[in-house]
């Protein structure tokens, strides 16, 4: 479905029209499954267009504007509500979207910087110094105790809900040291086993989830109280509001969920 090729200038294609984070709907189904569509009816490309890729063998281009639309959808809400196939090309077009927003200028020397056809990068012309996309890793861990998981929540999330602990890995740090970091950090809780799993482009705004599961070999949560607000531990049989869907931490969650589940049932 998703070439990451940067299609070379076209006439026509497909358009995403993004302005801050936020993506205009197509009332043009793509099949009947969709009620909208992030992308845009073919139509004429125009120079400020940044080329995106091919969806289904078809040219896409973004388009970032300034302000958008009252009926405009945020990028959580359509990933929310689309299969699960979309979810690289949506990403993909918020991850490019505020890396043009956020470099229209040379980091090093503050003159306007240029965008490259071939590429996702911005060039100086003045001092020559190239900018690509930025990605930042970060690690995104389940800890658990047999069954149970420690599961925590920031004070940004809705009330009731919590997730799985997580941060950005440090320079000069490798990713199973960030694991062990973060996790005492933020809930003072010490672990082992740390099996990575897989990762997961998080476009808000530019973050590589890596994520891993890992065994506590203590239970006391003594909480930072600045990035966490409260963190416990849950059974299978007694969860909180969990993470959405189409997140990494709610995947570790329900692959966790479906082991003991299975587990239960084998003893049976």
């Amino acid at each position: 479905m998703l070439k990451r090729t940067i299609p070379t200038p076209e006439t026509h294609g497909r358009v995403i029209r993004l302005a801050r984070g936020k993506i205009a709907p197509a009332f043009v189904p793509e099949n009947e499954n969709l009620p909208f569509s992030p992308l845009q009816p073919e139509q004429p490309w125009v120079s400020t267009l940044q080329p995106l890729c091919y969806w289904h063998d078809e040219p896409v281009a973004l388009s970032l504007e300034d302000t958008p639309g009252d009926d405009w959808i945020d990028g959580r809400r359509w990933l929310s509500q689309l299969p699960e196939s979309w979810y690289g090309l949506v990403s993909t077009a918020l991850q490019v979207g505020a890396w043009l927003e956020n470099h229209r200028f040379c980091g090093r020397c503050g003159e306007p910087s240029s965008k490259l056809e071939a590429e996702f990068a911005m060039h100086c012309y003045a001092c020559g110094h190239r900018n690509y996309p930025r990605i930042s890793p970060c690690i995104i861990t389940l800890v658990t105790c047999g069954e149970a998981m420690l599961l925590a929540r920031s004070p940004r999330f809705e009330a009731g809900r919590y997730s799985t602990l997580a941060g950005f890995i440090e320079p000069g740090e490798t990713a199973e040291e960030a694991v062990h970091r973060e996790v005492f950090e933020e809930v003072g809780v010490y672990i082992d086993q740390v099996r990575y799993y897989r990762s997961q482009a998080w476009p808000f705004p530019h973050s590589l989830m890596l994520g891993y599961f890992a065994e506590a070999t203590t239970r006391r949560i003594r909480i930072d109280g600045v990035e966490i607000s409260d963190a416990a531990w849950f059974s299978p049989r007694q969860l909180p509001i969990l993470p959405p869907v189409f997140s990494i931490s709610r995947e570790l969650i329900e692959v966790h969920l479906d082991r003991w589940a299975d587990n239960s049932e084998r003893k049976k």
